[in-house]
């Protein structure tokens, strides 16, 4: 198995993003880099800190120039960054040393990995975007669909009370709307522009290099920090932050559907399964598994993030190199999570017959809270807490429905709203609530 599934001819359509996987490829940070360093060049020559003819060549040779990812290996297992391979080929290639002396004009390799780094997550964090709007799509038409649908809600495992599969559906969905609200804030965070130069002072730039900083950011349509970042990885922290978030809810949703769908339950139907290798009545629900096993993954990656936030003094190669180890896959993951809920939310269907089975079970125990309430009306509310908890306990010992057993003890009491199908509560309103925040 290879190191990585993006890299894998065998699990890369199981794992992988090929959308997310391009932006974090090779041929993808070189590019990146040739843009920064052509529009650094442009807006040098502009402020005069380069010559204009020697800025216009950079800036159009870094757009024609091809330069082979492998060639850089070697130099930058030695110089821990790819820069100087990079630098260095590309002055080759260009084949003109005079106009090539001014390239990297006091920019140091942080800057330009940095910056082309930001530009790939605008693209990032677009997609996340435009998945978690399709996701809640899905879902603000399944909690529509299904608002009055009663099932089972369960807590530590066990049947609690009626809900309905639409207030399930809804509370999937709720914490998708304050992520996809997190994104802008998310952008403000990330896609910010670096040029600090060797040690954060742009020293090489003189009393241009904030003016540099400013038209650069302009050109590329980055954030102009008005300061260093080198060591500051905030705003890494809050992308690993915002990815470890909703991989808790993605995560969730992929647990509640494996235990939906699980053998003895099948209170939902998957589109697509999974098949044994031996056993051929299985439908194994593969995509809930992926999403649950992409969480954790994600969770774990994010921990790594935090972590590399450490960055001693000015800059901090360990630091640095962890989170090079670490964002690509864990970017990756993120947008293969959002693209595998929205798949799996097309193709689930709730089965009503399974879930009246298991509302019906259980010898209505489901129902003792609404029956607590229901004589608390009459007695005080610790008395009919006891009472019906000595019912349930007969109900289990005897096997006789909680229902008949209430109504032998409490004859008096209408129990057609107790054990009726209603008792939904708020559930269904919750549902619409959510399809409406939508536009469903």
């Amino acid at each position: 198995m290879p190191a990585s599934p993006a890299d894998s001819a065998i699990y890369r359509q199981l794992f992988s993003d090929e959308d997310m996987a391009r932006l974090f490829t090779d041929s993808a940070e070189l590019r990146a880099m040739l843009i920064v360093e052509a529009a650094l060049a442009k807006v040098q020559g502009e402020a005069g800190l380069i010559p204009q003819d020697a800025a216009a060549f950079i800036a159009r040779a870094a757009h024609e120039v091809q330069i082979d990812p492998a060639g850089l290996a070697g130099e930058t297992a030695v110089n821990g960054v790819p820069v100087p391979a990079f630098l260095a080929a590309f002055r080759k290639v260009a084949e003109a040393p005079e106009p090539m002396q001014y390239l990297h004009w006091g920019a140091t390799s942080q800057d330009i990995m940095d910056t082309a780094l930001s530009l790939r997550l605008r693209r990032v964090l677009d997609i996340w975007e435009a998945r978690t709007e399709a996701l809640l799509a899905r879902l603000a038409v399944l909690a529509r669909d299904h608002a009055d649908l009663p099932m089972a809600a369960r807590t530590f495992g066990q049947a609690a009370t009626p809900t309905s599969f639409g207030a399930v559906v809804a509370g999937w969905g709720w914490p998708l709307l304050e992520w996809r609200g997190a994104i802008a804030d998310l952008r403000k965070a990330v896609l910010v522009l670096s040029l600090s130069g060797a040690a954060g002072t742009l020293s090489a730039m003189g009393d241009k290099g904030p003016e540099v900083r400013a038209r650069l950011a302009e050109a590329l349509g980055l954030a102009d920090p008005g300061h260093s970042w080198h060591s500051d990885r905030s705003g890494m922290a809050r992308l690993a932050g915002f990815a470890a978030g909703l991989a808790g809810s993605l995560g969730k949703m992929g647990e509640d559907v494996i235990l939906l769908a699980q053998s003895g339950l099948a209170e939902v139907t998957l589109a697509a399964g999974g098949a044994s290798s031996t056993m051929p009545q299985k439908q194994n629900p593969v995509a809930a598994s992926v999403l649950v096993a992409l969480a954790r993954q994600v969770i774990g990656l994010a921990a790594t993030m935090q972590g590399a936030g450490l960055h001693r003094q000015q800059r901090d190669g360990a630091a640095w190199f962890t989170e090079w180890l670490t964002l690509p896959q864990m970017c990756i993951s993120t947008g293969r999570m959002l693209a595998v809920a929205e798949g799996m939310m097309a193709g689930i269907a709730p089965d009503a017959a399974a879930m009246r089975v298991q509302l019906e079970g259980g010898l209505g125990l489901i129902h003792a809270e609404s029956l607590t309430f229901a004589l608390a009306a009459q007695v005080p509310r610790p008395e009919a807490q006891a009472e019906v908890k000595a019912l349930c306990k007969a109900a289990q010992a005897t096997g006789r429905p909680l229902a008949v057993l209430a109504a032998e003890r409490f004859p008096e009491l209408d129990l057609a709203s107790v054990f009726g199908p209603g008792g939904l509560g708020h559930a269904p309103a919750e549902a619409r609530s959510f399809a409406q925040r939508l536009g469903r």
